[in-house]
């Protein structure tokens, strides 16, 4: 079978995937295939794929995510690349087990920031945290994409290969000009250790994950908590869920929808029924 890891290359450029997750499908075919240990054959998907997904989960013992993923990367490798069948009945997609996720309180977060004195690691945390934004998109911003006077910032192809503008904080805006006197970066906003590229996503978790120890936070938390709390922090002070929905960059209003679980008004504000039943035992 010739090369089809670089056409599958080609076919993954052509659809307009964005360059994180082209990388990500391809580590998914590579790794599939070195599990294999044989060429795949070339028949319609089968057996081998159900039981590399099985290897995942119960040898490998990785997430439903990480498998989600795999499935979609080797269903567009064996449809487009191959031209094989991929039938949804014979291999199915692992169900997907729904999680809130874990959000910082106010507290937690300026705690966050106290601890964290590198100035080019605060305002990276600091910009993450008030515009609600990805981790990826963080480490890629330009400085181009801050605009002052209309105090926004510019998202440049983000998740979907979609533009959009969200918030520029006053305090953010302070610490980006300090924080741009003493690096003076030219084109991208965070540089990396060579200059003509851009930090690392990596390099930002290593940044949160230092402070988050200092600063004594015990929750499973990761740079894109920042996100998630941003998006529960604006609901609870009574943001309108569409703008938060534009704000975030969610294509549908459902996936925004989850942060209303999170706000803290949403349970704080409810009252047992058991309350009520003492109360009017006691009177």
């Amino acid at each position: 079978m010739p090369n089809t890891i670089a056409q599958y290359k080609k076919d993954l450029e052509i659809k307009g995937f964005s360059e994180r997750t082209n990388d990500s499908y391809l580590r998914h075919v590579r790794s599939y295939r070195d599990h294999l240990d044989r060429p795949i054959d070339s028949t319609a998907a089968g057996e081998q794929v159900k039981d590399y997904f099985h290897y995942l989960l119960q040898t490998k013992k990785v997430s439903r995510s990480y498998v989600h993923q795999s499935y979609s990367a080797l269903k567009y490798y064996y449809t487009v690349t191959l031209g094989l069948e991929w039938d949804m009945e014979k291999i199915p997609r692992v169900r997907h087990v729904s999680k809130l996720p874990e959000i910082l309180n106010s507290e937690e977060i300026k705690r966050l920031l106290d601890v964290t004195k590198n100035i080019k690691h605060k305002t990276m945390l600091m910009v993450t945290y008030s515009a609600g934004l990805r981790v990826s998109e963080t480490a890629a911003l330009k400085v181009a994409d801050i605009d002052s006077e209309r105090m926004t910032i510019r998202v440049d192809q983000g998740k979907g290969n979609k533009d959009r503008y969200t918030l520029l904080a006053e305090s953010a805006l302070e610490y980006l000009r300090g924080y741009w006197r003493m690096y003076e970066p030219t084109h991208w906003l965070f540089e990396g250790q060579d200059p003509t590229r851009h930090l690392t996503a990596s390099s930002l978790q290593r940044a949160f994950y230092a402070s988050k120890e200092k600063a004594c936070i015990k929750k499973h938390v990761t740079v894109h908590s920042l996100r998630h709390s941003f998006a529960t922090h604006l609901l609870e002070q009574g943001t309108d869920i569409h703008i938060v929905q534009r704000l975030l960059g969610h294509g549908s209003i459902k996936t925004t929808t989850v942060y209303l679980h999170l706000k803290k008004e949403s349970l704080t504000k409810v009252v047992s029924p058991l309350d009520h039943l003492l109360d009017d035992n006691e009177t």
